[in-house]
């Protein structure tokens, strides 16, 4: 499976701006690419309180249609962060695009300092079958949280999809994350994260990365803008599983209700 990582420097609540980075990168993936992966708000940037009225919309508002229209002429899928607003209330959200329209979305349940007096924490886990694979999004400083990627392996995950804005000097610290959880829930793991300045003189870290069930890096970026490929072998995760499975034997598992959907789609709420 061929996956491309658009690691990109967005520019805080500069919504035209982003959104035409991402129209850009979605025509340049390659003709065999069939997920293409942005970093966490990438169409909005990081919104302060008092910039997160002006700038979040709904999921059916007109820069995810725009990039909802890309996906479609391109016939791949698109994983995007943007800041949603949804009956009064904002959330760091990311979704899975395909042709045919969101497939899955998540809003970000651990947030980080400045997301605080910004967003609302999401209420629950959720994945669903894409091209085969069940998937599952999580958002930055969610991995640094065990329990959520096991979350995402409760519902059976075997692809965990991270769009992330780690900054300075915590960049090694979500290198270790992503290669753990990867290898403690026997699934892959696709980190793409911002790179540049943002406001208030953060320095994002690049770093983006692949790893595998093993949790081996199969691929890694530095910290410059660049939109690169990765291809991975889907029976590592047969082979991950073939002696033992920590799922299976783990003597406790995360409460929550399991939510399962008609069109394949699993959520975990939290309690």
């Amino acid at each position: 499976m061929k996956v491309e990582f658009a690691q990109l420097a967005g520019r805080d609540a500069d919504t035209a701006y982003n959104l035409q980075r991402t129209l850009d990168a979605i025509v340049a993936c390659a003709s065999d690419t069939q997920l293409l992966v942005f970093p966490e708000t990438h169409l909005m940037g990081f919104p302060s309180a008092e910039q997160v009225a002006a700038v979040a919309e709904p999921l059916d508002g007109p820069t995810l249609k725009a990039v909802q229209s890309a996906v479609r002429e391109r016939g791949i899928s698109v994983v995007v962060g943007v800041a949603e607003v949804d009956d009064g209330r904002y959330f760091n959200t990311t979704v899975l695009l395909t042709p045919e329209g969101i497939a899955l979305k998540y809003r970000k349940t651990h947030l980080w300092a400045s997301d605080r007096g910004v967003f609302s924490a999401g209420d629950r886990y959720s994945t669903c079958l894409w091209n085969g694979l069940r998937v599952g999004l999580l958002i930055c400083y969610d991995i640094e949280f065990p329990e959520t990627a096991r979350a995402l392996a409760q519902l059976g995950v075997e692809l965990i999809i991270v769009t992330n804005g780690n900054m300075d000097p915590y960049g090694p610290t979500h290198r270790t994350a992503i290669m753990a959880r990867a290898q403690e829930n026997q699934a892959f793991a696709l980190m793409v994260n911002r790179v540049g300045e943002g406001d208030g003189g953060l320095v994002f870290a690049g770093g983006s990365a692949l790893v595998n069930p093993f949790g081996t890096l199969l691929k890694e970026a530095g910290r410059e803008e660049t939109q690169f490929s990765a291809e991975f072998d889907v029976s590592e995760l047969a082979a991950a599983r073939r002696d033992y499975r920590y799922l299976d034997d783990q003597r406790l598992q995360l409460p929550g209700e399991v939510i399962e959907h008609a069109d394949g789609r699993r959520e975990l709420l939290i309690p």
